[in-house]
């Protein structure tokens, strides 16, 4: 009856009709009204279509970084059609990471998620929901837990001495340190993770060290890089940097490879009752079938999880250490000071340990200042506003992307005296910390959103570089002055050297200590 009557050339609209119109158009306005009037942040007026994406070079850390001198701490820029808010301050850190983190817990669903994480089945790219507070619970109480990282101990302790051992063979030949630091990190973890070193050199490798190591570096990269398909969707479909294509192949290398890993750990517990979890594959298999879980862990889950452990715990402490023997290589006289501490507590007659390290309080300020000034992730993984909230007196619309620019607080001259200049003394004597709790230094970030494999990462970069000083000498090619070092990074989901560190070591340890 009613659409013959609207359809009827003598139809008058009732009073009623017309009200109900009138208020409903009033609506769309006022809610237009309401969206033209958000008290955005300063930044840079936007193009059309590329937003502000022209002002974002290779290095967009350090691209955003000379943004935020102009537009101060809290910045708004458009990438393509993304709403973006840069938070480059330790107050609109804390904002960010404290006070709304719950708010800005989201993540943007990003290609490199989709293709590489298992449709966003990891930890670092699942939608804060069940799933993601499940897999953050697993990871704090099961596979991260200080149990667990003390029954570990053994195997970190046993490959930091194979690495020792193998520098002590490439004794005054010039080596790629970072070949050496990865295959620590990589044999710690696996161990660890996987049960053994499934990446050995071997005729029955699904895929050689080398390979994965460049897998490895891949996946941090284009986890990083700024795929023009995600702010711009609608040219999504002609992947025109190419990224996409490579995100596939990459997650077909990784998929081969879990796939094989998960079939050995299940015919490995194959009739045996109460199987005792020798590793984090075989918790996670464990937990796959808890039927209390709240949400299933499917096995491409595992595979994800799985795949997080492995780069995760590989990348940070190695990039880390790295960017530390840079900076002393180019400072001599702090590593007099660091040795002098070292054979003042430990003496030259035995390694560090693990337990060692809290009575080395120069050793740890160089790892700090190494995070502040080299952090492994210059910018946090971006955040997704779930709701409209208000962050340094600005409106932050629902669905805008929030960064926080750590490479940029680390810099901060409000904060840190000479901010450019490498100086482990400032962190002497204060009580600032890499575990989310001090905003002027966010190494793996904070809130519900922070690492959750930190523990680990942090025992590896500090027991590795407490050794690699105490048992050796270091010094430049003959051919490169400290002057002339490159000091360069690539960008991505983390920030290695872009020249990776050519460097001679020298044994100052007796020479007993070196042998397995």
């Amino acid at each position: 009856m009613a659409t013959e009557l609207a359809s009827s050339p003598n139809w008058v609209p009732s009073a009623a009709t017309c009200l109900a119109a009138f208020a409903a158009l009033l609506l769309l306005f006022l809610r237009g009204l309401r969206r033209r009037r958000y008290n955005l942040p300063p930044g840079p007026k936007p193009w059309p279509i590329i937003g502000n994406l022209n002002l974002i070079g290779s290095l967009p850390h350090r691209s955003i970084h000379t943004l935020s001198k102009k537009y101060g701490p809290i910045m708004h820029v458009w990438f393509g059609s993304s709403s973006v808010v840069v938070g480059s301050s330790v107050e609109i850190a804390k904002a960010v990471l404290k006070t709304h983190d719950a708010t800005l817990a989201g993540r943007p669903k990003f290609a490199a998620g989709k293709y590489t994480t298992y449709n966003y089945s990891d930890i670092t790219w699942s939608q804060y929901g069940p799933y993601w507070r499940q897999a953050r619970r697993m990871c704090l109480m099961e596979l991260f837990s200080a149990k667990r990282l003390q029954e570990y101990e053994y195997i970190r302790k046993q490959e930091l001495r194979c690495l020792l051992n193998e520098l002590f063979n490439s004794a005054n030949k010039t080596i790629l340190l970072k070949d050496h630091l990865s295959s620590l990190s990589l044999n710690v973890i696996s161990r660890m993770v996987l049960g053994k070193k499934y990446l050995e050199e071997s005729q029955n490798a699904v895929v050689s060290p080398d390979e994965f190591k460049k897998m490895l570096d891949e996946l941090f990269l284009l986890n990083g890089v700024y795929n023009i398909g995600d702010f711009i969707p609608w040219i999504d479909f002609l992947d025109l940097q190419g990224y996409i294509k490579r995100m596939k192949t990459l997650s077909k290398k990784f998929d081969m490879f879990m796939e094989h890993v998960l079939d050995e750990h299940i015919e490995r517990k194959k009739g045996i009752k109460d199987y005792v979890a020798k590793d984090m594959v075989d918790v996670l298999l464990q937990l796959a079938e808890d039927p209390t879980l709240e949400v299933k862990l499917e096995r491409h889950g595992v595979k994800a999880f799985t795949q997080d452990l492995i780069a995760g715990g590989t990348e940070s402490s190695a990039v880390t250490v790295e960017w530390a023997i840079s900076e002393l290589l180019r400072r001599p006289e702090i590593f007099k000071k660091a040795t002098e501490e070292l054979d003042r507590v430990i003496g030259r007659e035995r390694w560090v340990e693990e337990k060692d390290i809290v009575n080395l309080p120069y050793v740890n300020a160089i790892v700090k200042e190494a995070m502040r000034l080299h952090p492994v992730a210059p910018m946090l993984v971006p955040r997704l506003a779930r709701e409209d909230c208000n962050l340094g007196g600005y409106d932050i619309p629902k669905g805008t992307q929030v960064l926080v620019n750590v490479w940029t607080i680390g810099r901060d001259p409000s904060i840190w005296d000479n901010p450019n200049e490498f100086q482990p003394e400032r962190f002497l004597n204060k009580e600032i910390d890499v575990k989310g709790h001090d905003y002027e230094l966010l190494p793996f970030g904070a809130g519900r959103r922070m690492c959750p494999g930190y523990p680990l990462g942090l025992k590896v970069i500090q027991a590795s570089l407490a050794n690699l000083l105490h048992g050796f000498n270091w010094r430049l090619p003959d051919n490169v002055r400290k002057e002339d070092l490159n000091m360069d990074e690539i960008f991505g989901l983390s920030t290695p050297k872009k020249l990776p560190l050519e460097t001679v070591v020298e044994p100052r340890l007796p020479y007993h200590l070196y042998s397995l």
